[in-house]
């Protein structure tokens, strides 16, 4: 089954003779479950294709369907709250808000929709995350790779359709990038959540099922690496 379906996706910054063609025309489709890595050098679109994706920014054109659903027919609010609840999004950089705990910058999804928090899933996520011990900590006592960690737990804790993770080992050395692909992995298979990685990592690229190549925003190749 496509869990996600792109169609004709383009995206234009600018007007007139200073417009740049971030994306031209991208279509393609993910199944449940897959493992996609999206590549290409800087510049080329990942990055934009996948915030796209993601439902943070808006396409010039194109539609993105997420479980069959049009993402970009939904007003601003509802799209927040699609997102928050279908789309788990994991950034090279964290995100995470420096006044509250681990605890609080994980379960803020599910606090902003004034749902209850799932405890038994939330004390399975953090044991396989191996934090535990972290609960109460900040932010800025934990290490690069703890914070991925928590921002990992915070896209996870909705249990949604599709992880989306915008090279999400760019900060972190290799010990700490293998570790966080291995947890990226087993989520996908364990909960058989679509996962979507943009990398320029090529040994991330090649663990994946499928790798799809950007240039200049088109699809450049788009291949099976194990069926």
């Amino acid at each position: 089954m496509d869990i996600l379906k792109i169609e004709h996706l383009s995206k234009i910054y600018g007007k007139g003779d200073t417009s740049v063609k971030a994306l031209d025309e991208v279509s393609f489709s993910i199944k449940q479950g897959e493992f996609v890595a999206i590549i290409g050098p800087s510049g080329s679109g990942k990055s934009t294709l996948l915030h796209l994706l993601g439902g943070v920014d808006r396409p010039s054109d194109g539609k993105v369907y997420v479980e069959n659903t049009d993402i970009y027919d939904l007003n601003e609010t509802q799209l927040a709250i699609f997102r928050r609840r279908q789309i788990g999004l994991i950034y090279q950089f964290y995100n995470l808000l420096p006044i509250l705990t681990v605890e609080e910058n994980m379960t803020l999804p599910v606090l902003l929709d004034a749902h209850q928090v799932d405890q038994k899933h939330l004390d399975e996520v953090v044991n396989i995350l191996g934090l535990q011990k972290r609960l109460s900590y900040l932010p800025n006592q934990l290490s690069g790779g703890q914070q991925q960690r928590v921002s990992i737990g915070r896209a996870l804790i909705n249990n949604p359709s599709i992880i989306l993770a915008d090279e999400p080992t760019g900060n972190l050395d290799s010990k700490n990038s293998k570790e966080i692909i291995d947890l990226l992995k087993l989520f996908n298979k364990t909960y058989n959540q679509t996962l979507v990685v943009i990398t320029h990592d090529d040994r991330i690229a090649l663990q994946a099922d499928r790798v799809i190549s950007i240039e200049d925003g088109r699809i450049a190749k788009d291949e099976v690496v194990r069926p």
